[in-house]
C-alpha cells in the first residue's frame, strides 16, 4: 500500500511525526498531500500550521546512509 508520512512543524522550527496515511489515488500530488494531512487529522489543518508531507517510500530511503 502507498503511504505518506506527515510531519508537523514545531514552534522551536523542528519537525516532528505526526503520523502514516494511506495515499488515495488520482489525486494530483498537491492536492493529495493536502488530502493527507485532512485524513490524518480527520479534519483542516488549524491556521498557520505548517506540515510536510512525504511518501513513505522516500522516507525510508533517507535512511538508508
Amino acid at each position: 500500500m502507498n503511504m505518506y508520512v506527515v510531519l508537523e512543524e514545531t514552534s522551536d522550527g523542528a519537525w516532528r511525526f505526526v503520523g502514516e496515511v494511506a495515499r488515495r489515488p488520482g489525486l494530483p500530488a498537491r492536492r493529495g498531500r493536502a488530502q493527507a494531512v485532512h485524513d490524518l487529522l480527520g479534519a483542516a489543518p488549524a491556521e498557520g500550521r505548517r506540515y510536510a508531507v512525504i511518501p513513505r517510500s522516500e522516507w525510508r530511503v533517507g535512511l538508508d546512509w
